[in-house]
């Protein structure tokens, strides 16, 4: 059996539930260790191996506790390389009835609330593990949205923009990041089966070409190809995963 050190590595944020718990089990099914980010302490019910060893509680909203995060991941990866970084968590905030909130009804320090987490903290993750990344020649994720490219019913502007800054910037980044032989790419998932979608996205599913929600194990598999040899001539993609929406 391999130690942690012998491992290939992923850190993972927003891993406390969707999109984010099936990418941690995808990955610790195919044994990497999983170092996990969120809000949230860890939970009990969470299914693999080493999870209170190897989770993070941090708000990556908060500059200060970002560093914090960073320096404490570092340490749990104590001089082993990093293979894989992915920027899952994100902000969607909704109105006092749930409503989407549009440019006029959000105020300024929510939107700086939501790019501090949703652009803010990926970029300064992957430049605070960049010595890692490079000793793994690791790959960066970013999850962005449907939503980063055209108008959507429910996810609002600040969500929205924030997203499609996190497209620009995945770009920008592979650039940047490729010398060092990190690749970077992006995932844009649509109508995803979680706890977070909004009241009346069935009336988006009937209008999808393969006619259904997709499920976060169905996006966790293409995170998981994008950080894995199959994939090692791509970066400064946006892949679309959203049952044709888009089309």
């Amino acid at each position: 059996m391999k130690t942690q050190a012998e491992k290939r590595t992923v850190i993972l944020t927003g891993a406390s539930r969707g999109i984010g718990h099936a990418t941690v089990k995808r990955f610790s099914s195919a044994g990497w260790r999983v170092i996990t980010c969120s809000r949230m302490a860890f939970s009990e019910y969470c299914p693999w191996d080493a999870g209170p060893e190897d989770h993070i509680q941090i708000d990556l909203g908060d500059y200060d506790n970002l560093k914090s995060g960073i320096d404490e991941m570092r340490q749990r990866l104590d001089g082993a390389p990093l293979h894989a970084l992915v920027n899952n968590a994100g902000m969607s905030p909704k109105g006092e009835n749930g409503e989407r909130m549009g440019t006029l009804a959000t105020d300024r320090a929510l939107w700086q609330q939501v790019f501090d987490v949703n652009f803010f903290a990926p970029i300064t993750l992957a430049r605070g593990l960049i010595n890692e990344l490079e000793a793994g020649k690791g790959s960066i994720v970013n999850v962005t949205s449907i939503a980063g490219s055209r108008v959507h019913p429910y996810a609002g502007a600040a969500y929205s923009t924030s997203k499609a800054a996190l497209a620009a910037l995945t770009r920008e980044m592979s650039m940047d990041f490729g010398a060092l032989g990190i690749r970077v790419n992006s995932i844009a998932p649509g109508e995803i089966d979680t706890s977070i979608l909004s009241p009346g996205t069935e009336k988006l599913v009937n209008r999808l070409p393969l006619g259904r929600l997709g499920e976060p194990e169905e996006v966790a598999a293409m995170i998981y190809v994008l950080c894995t040899q199959p994939s090692s001539y791509v970066t400064g993609a946006e892949i679309h995963i959203n049952g044709g929406q888009h089309v």
